[in-house]
């Protein structure tokens, strides 16, 4: 890497140590929290198209299939997609196949198993709303030490009073202030898109296992050759749950 390469990446760096030695600590925690929000953010982004939220292909696909009382095909559609709401459908469908499982333990387990989806990717919002909010106060606290200090400088100055004490005083303290605001609108933005982005994963999901309620269920092949005892049954739905909360996880 010859000088000219190293030409930009130098001045950067000296750039930002100008900033750092003007600023303070006030400037080196913002610049810790951007570097800690950007790391969040590109996590989430990752995470996001990873799991493929926007997969709206394959739930229609499976839900057509269901429609048309091929369940088998459903499943097997679902279960090539990474996409959470294949998951929930998935237990859905798996649960109104079959005749004899109460509806209202299926939407229990269906609603549990969204709401952990829903919890896991919601994880880090919060750590990004935390700098959205405090980013721009301690911009605000470094102004109003910067001032402070600058006042001081001019009450030491007595009657050999130079303005540009006052004012370079000022425009360092406003920095702060830049910094806080240069750190916080991109994060509140961000933020307002990655949820955006969860929101309409979370109406797509809900309008799915809706359509898997209202449908009606394919008759079974051949009915059973005895009465199915509770304890029977029980063993039943606790094998169901369990396939499901391994689905989950």
């Amino acid at each position: 890497m010859n000088s000219e390469d190293t030409a930009p990446t130098s001045s950067i760096l000296h750039g930002l140590q100008s900033v750092i030695d003007l600023g303070g600590p006030v400037v080196v925690i913002l610049l810790v929290m951007s570097v800690v929000a950007l790391t969040v953010i590109f996590v989430k982004i990752w995470q996001f198209s990873w799991l493929r939220l926007g997969d709206q292909r394959s739930l229609d696909e499976a839900l057509t299939h269901w429609r048309q009382h091929q369940a088998d095909k459903a499943l097997e559609v679902l279960a090539r997609s990474r996409s959470p709401a294949a998951r929930v459908v998935e237990t859905a469908i798996q649960g109104r196949r079959d005749p004899n499982m109460p509806e209202p333990l299926i939407r229990e387990e269906v609603g549990r198993i969204a709401a952990g989806w829903l919890e896991k990717l919601r994880s880090q919002f919060r750590v990004l709303e935390v700098i959205g909010s405090l980013a721009p106060l301690l911009g605000l606290l470094g102004t109003v030490l910067g001032m402070i200090v600058a006042f001081q400088q001019l009450e030491a100055a007595g009657n050999r009073v130079d303005p540009a004490i006052l004012s370079g005083g000022i425009w360092v303290a406003l920095m702060t202030t830049a910094v806080g605001l240069a750190v916080a609108i991109p994060v509140v933005a961000v933020l307002n898109g990655l949820e955006r982005w969860l929101e309409r994963f979370r109406y797509r999901l809900q309008d799915a296992v809706t359509q898997v309620f209202t449908v009606r269920p394919p008759e079974p092949i051949a009915e059973r050759q005895e009465e199915e005892g509770p304890a029977a049954r029980q063993a039943r739905i606790k094998l169901w749950k369990g396939r499901a909360a391994s689905d989950a996880d």
